[in-house]
């Protein structure tokens, strides 16, 4: 029984009809569920394992400090792991995410909703952005949704951030299908 999946040599054929999953969903599938149209990238999946690594660390030591004898020195540890886990899923959910009721942007601490009638128009373009969520910007592209009638949305997705640095096919089918949602519910 061959597992493609446990394997690092797929090609882009195998790996189409994954991609295709980003497309907007058959008649059939659930419209109101929020679904992200891309994978989380490396680099997002990456500091999000090394987050939990700490988390668990820190979750020893707690444990370690509570057989010495010091409970509240333990619940400071199991505190301190908490956030950190917390941290982690939230940076993992972060991203762009669709359905039929609209375009949602979540952010490390914040997220903005935007109804489909009130978004003119989802484009990419060539913009300076940040690399990584730092300060540092360099030219690169941007998928960017204009609103009718209201202040523009913060740029959604780049093509330097952690889910698509070093990725530029994961970045051009993620912008389509954004696109793509945004077309068909637009109206």
């Amino acid at each position: 029984m061959p597992l493609p999946f446990l394997t690092a040599d797929r090609d882009a054929e195998e790996l189409a009809p994954a991609a295709g999953a980003a497309a907007p969903p058959a008649q059939d599938e659930d419209l109101a569920r929020w679904r992200r149209p891309y994978r989380p990238g490396p680099w997002r999946v990456g500091v999000t394992a090394l987050l939990l690594l700490l988390a668990s660390y820190v979750l020893f030591a707690a444990m370690i400090i509570a057989v010495a004898g010091s409970l509240p020195g333990s619940g400071v540890c199991v505190a301190v792991a908490v956030l950190v886990i917390l941290l982690a899923v939230r940076l993992v959910r972060a991203g762009v995410w669709v359905s039929e009721h609209g375009l949602r942007h979540v952010g490390l601490l914040s997220k903005k909703t935007v109804p489909w009638a009130e978004v003119a128009a989802v484009r990419t373009t060539q913009r300076p952005v940040r690399w990584l969520g730092l300060p540092r910007t360099v030219q690169g592209q941007a998928v960017v949704v204009e609103r009718t009638g209201g202040s523009p949305l913060t740029t959604l997705v780049t093509d330097h951030g952690a889910d698509f640095l070093g990725r530029p096919q994961a970045f051009a089918m993620a912008c389509d299908a954004v696109e793509g949602w945004a077309a068909d519910f637009r109206r």
